[in-house]
């Protein structure tokens, strides 16, 4: 079949080596990403290789589909914390990160895999890239909310200038091999503090909550999300005392 098309964006595809790309471009996808890790252990346990051998893979994948006029994202796991070597110094995740993005990737996402990652950390890591010459425009955030913290963290990538932010539908989200990783940033949360902060996203707050608390119902258990919380008329009415 066909790659969904989300307007007239091209929905992107994880691709982890020149067979992934292969199967993609076949299926006509404009965008794909590629997914490193910051740390040695991650990158043992997700792609089965060093950082350096990572690297070497997603290198002709890069340029592969840079020569064919495909975007590429290149996402960093383990950028603040790994649950196995603990905290990840500023200057390790830097190193990786120019490696990735001298392959040629459009975009760099930083991901705080595990949800330890505080504001004041945010700021420092992205002063240091940009320091090594990777450009705020170039780099999104990808964070998850284990200490609440995906917000606050969020808030000060934007202060930054950063204006690309990975979120999910009420909060869903994880990753299989860091047992510790909760949801994601909920959509809900980041359009209701982007609401208020006079920033214009087209997101219809309410019928996204609604769709959220439609799948918190299905999936057995109440979002996570504060906001789809606050706005879902069922999820009120079972709060009352």
């Amino acid at each position: 079949g066909d790659v969904a098309d989300v307007g007239d964006v091209s929905l992107p595809v994880l691709v982890p080596n020149e067979r992934g790309l292969d199967r993609a471009l076949a299926l006509g996808a404009r965008s794909i990403a590629v997914f490193g890790s910051a740390t040695e252990t991650f990158a043992a346990r997700n792609l089965n290789r060093t950082v350096a051998e990572s690297l070497a893979m997603f290198e002709p994948v890069v340029a592969r589909a840079k020569a064919d006029g495909v975007r590429v994202r290149g996402y960093l796991s383990m950028c603040f914390g790994d649950p196995w070597e603990g905290a990840v110094p500023v200057a390790q995740v830097v190193g990786v990160a120019k490696a990735l993005m001298d392959l040629g990737c459009d975009e760099l996402s930083l991901g705080d895999t595990i949800g330890v990652a505080t504001p004041g950390h945010v700021t420092a890591l992205l002063t240091a890239l940009n320091e090594a010459g990777v450009a705020t425009p170039a780099v999104g955030v990808h964070f998850h909310d284990t200490y609440g913290q995906a917000l606050s963290n969020t808030l000060a990538a934007l202060q930054h200038g950063v204006t690309t932010v990975d979120a999910s539908a009420g909060g869903l989200g994880g990753c299989p091999y860091a047992k510790s990783a909760t949801g994601n940033l909920a959509t809900e949360d980041l359009v209701w503090m982007l609401d208020g902060l006079g920033v214009e996203t087209g997101v219809d707050l309410p019928a996204l909550a609604a769709t959220s608390a439609w799948l918190a119902e299905h999936l057995g258990r109440p979002s996570p999300s504060r906001t789809v919380r606050a706005l879902s008329p069922s999820s009120s009415a079972s709060h009352k005392e």
